[in-house]
């Protein structure tokens, strides 16, 4: 087995595994979290089973740096002894940082490798570089390895950046940032939905599973602001998700995994179409329905808030952010580059990151992308499964 220990030391998630295999051996959530039923903090394992409603979370990371090193240690102690079973002191560590790491936050993190677990020695690397690398290899015969130079949008958990990288090294100077990520689209769906259905803002765990079964991004968002207001099977968006009792179900769940998929098959055109036998009747039974409180709720609904979510990423500027959305994010960084590098750049885009794996990220990206990029170049961008 190999001596060298991969970590990709997330604000969100911990993935690590051994140098060598194909895929981490280990992802579990970068934090210690506090359970209802518990009164100390745990650590979370690969497998847990724990009920996670209205948990309490410390997590060593904000904002996408290392804010509390004693924290980190402990975490990783666990992840290396409990969960790997590896020892530091006949090892060598791959450790990813994030770009821009403030010299005093990079002493802490060496101080931890170190003079804490006592590792062999260390390669601290960035995402982007790492991303450019795995994907050149992948594909050998494609420009982006023969061109030596890609585009790297990595949507993370805190923020997400927009790198240019040639010949594997990543150009400081062209890059952008976007202060928005999984942890902000998290906050906001619990925002929604506190306004709207029941306090969750202290669930995070359980939105952050609704957040990744439900929302999608969508293609036209006034087309789909007007069918979520439609009633009863006309809307395509509503699904509910029910929360989790703690007794027979300690996890919540999709109640109709196939009517949340409606959407990604039916044609905008007929989505459109009006019926109003079906508004009748839903008037019937919403009027009936208000007649009856149910004070032991165990379950919301999701319309609009489904796509409105990952709209945040695109269009900040419509909550009141000073930010660029991804697009002109995008053109900056490439603006940023020299001339020659430009049409290449564009050519090829790689998506990285959890909030990349929204369904039609990569189709609703090239939509607003195309008109803002020079007639020509082309606009060819990559997608990753995980």
């Amino acid at each position: 087995m190999s001596n060298v220990v991969v970590l990709d030391n997330g604000g969100g998630l911990i993935k690590a595994g051994q140098g060598g295999e194909r895929d981490p051996a280990v992802v579990i959530p970068n934090c210690l979290y506090r359970p209802l039923t518990s009164k100390k903090f745990l650590h979370p394992t690969t497998t847990t089973e724990e009920d996670l409603t209205s948990a309490a979370i410390r997590r060593p990371i904000d904002r996408g740096y290392l804010i509390n090193p004693d924290l980190q240690r402990d975490i990783w102690s666990h992840l290396f002894n409990s969960l790997l079973h590896v020892s530091p002191s006949s090892s060598s560590l791959l450790l990813t940082e994030p770009l821009f790491s403030l010299p005093s936050i990079q002493r802490s993190t060496d101080e931890l490798i170190f003079e804490d677990f006592g590792f062999n020695s260390l390669f601290v690397a960035d995402s982007p570089s790492l991303v450019h690398l795995y994907e050149s290899s992948r594909r050998p015969d494609s420009l982006l390895s023969e061109a030596q130079c890609s585009l790297v949008v990595d949507c993370g958990f805190s923020f997400t950046h927009v790198a240019p990288v040639f010949q594997n090294y990543t150009l400081n100077y062209g890059v952008k940032r976007i202060d928005l990520g999984g942890k902000a689209l998290t906050n906001y769906l619990k925002e929604l939905v506190s306004y709207r259905s029941i306090n969750v803002m202290d669930e995070t765990f359980l939105m952050d599973d609704v957040k990744e079964k439900l929302c999608f991004v969508s293609l036209d968002v006034e087309t789909d602001l007007q069918i979520a207001r439609k009633q009863g099977k006309d809307n395509l968006f509503r699904c509910t998700y029910v929360l989790p009792d703690g007794v027979t179900h300690k996890k919540g769940y999709v109640e109709d995994p196939e009517a949340a998929q409606r959407h990604l098959r039916a044609s905008p055109s007929a989505a459109m179409e009006p019926n109003k036998e079906a508004y009748q009747l839903e008037t019937i039974a919403k009027t009936e329905e208000r007649k009856r409180v149910d004070l032991t709720k165990n379950e919301f609904d999701l319309m609009n808030e489904r796509f409105l979510v990952p709209e945040m990423i695109f269009q900040p500027a419509d909550l009141g952010m000073n930010e660029a959305g991804l697009a002109e994010c995008i053109v900056r960084a490439v603006n940023a580059c020299h001339p020659y590098l430009r049409p290449v750049l564009y050519q090829s885009i790689i998506l990285t990151g959890g909030s990349t794996l929204f369904p039609r990220f990569a189709e609703r990206l090239q939509k607003d992308l195309r008109p803002l990029v020079p007639h020509e170049y082309q606009v060819k961008i990559t997608t990753q499964n995980e």
